[in-house]
C-alpha cells in the first residue's frame, strides 16, 4: 500500500472508498505507482473484490494496453477529483476518457421495481472492473457524494480524498501538512514581491 500524509478520516462512504483507493494507487508525492504492470493491476482489482478468476476467465489474459486504459481512468478520475473543488465541469479530455471506458465496459442502465434504476457493467475482465468502478462514480453523483471526493490541491500530492468539512469546502488531503505546506509557499511568495 502506498504511504501518504492523508488523515484516516479522508476515506469515502461505501463503495465510493474504492474509486478514492484506485486514484490513490498513483503517490504523486513518493512517486510510488502501485499499478506499474498487469499484474498489479489484477492484484489491485482482486483485492478490491472487483474481479476474480471467473470474471477474467481462461480467454482474457490482462496486457499492457488493459493497463494503460487503467491508468488512463485514474488519472482522468484525479482530474474530475481536482474539478469538484470549483463545482466545474470537468475538464474535457478527462470527460472523454470516462466516456470511452464507458463504451468499453458496456455500461447499461435498467429500471428496477421500486421506482429506481441499476447500472451495470456487461464487459467481460478489466473492463468489467473499470465498469465497476464508473458504477459507483455515476451512484455517487446520483445521491451527492461525488462532489464531496476531491483531490488535494497541493500539485505536489494531489492525493484524494472525501472531504467532510460543513462548508464542502476542503482543498487538502491535511490541513496540518500541505495546508501548512501551501499557506507557507503563499506567505513566502507574497514577501518575496515586497
Amino acid at each position: 500500500m502506498l504511504s501518504s500524509v492523508a488523515q484516516p478520516t479522508s476515506a469515502a462512504p461505501g463503495q465510493l472508498e474504492l474509486v478514492r483507493r484506485f486514484v490513490n494507487t498513483r503517490d504523486i508525492e513518493t512517486g510510488q505507482d502501485g499499478l506499474r504492470n498487469p499484474a498489479d493491476l489484477i492484484g489491485w482489482l482482486r483485492d478490491a473484490g472487483l474481479v476474480d478468476d471467473a470474471a477474467l476467465g481462461a480467454a482474457h489474459h490482462p496486457d499492457v494496453g488493459d493497463l494503460e486504459r487503467a491508468v488512463e481512468v485514474r488519472e482522468a478520475l484525479r482530474s474530475l477529483l481536482l474539478a469538484n473543488h470549483d463545482r466545474g465541469p470537468g475538464p474535457a479530455a478527462a470527460v472523454s476518457v470516462m466516456n470511452d471506458a464507458a463504451r468499453r465496459a458496456g455500461l447499461s442502465l435498467s429500471f428496477v421495481t421500486g421506482r429506481g434504476w441499476t447500472a451495470t457493467s456487461t464487459a467481460a475482465g478489466i473492463d468489467m472492473a473499470i465498469g465497476t468502478l464508473l458504477v459507483i462514480v455515476v451512484n455517487a453523483m446520483a445521491e451527492g457524494s461525488w462532489r464531496r471526493l476531491k483531490a488535494c490541491a497541493n500539485d505536489e500530492c494531489q492525493w484524494a480524498f472525501y472531504d467532510r468539512s460543513r462548508a464542502r469546502s476542503a482543498k487538502w488531503c491535511s490541513m496540518g501538512v500541505c495546508g501548512n505546506r501551501m499557506k507557507q509557499r503563499a506567505w513566502r511568495i507574497k514577501h518575496a514581491a515586497v
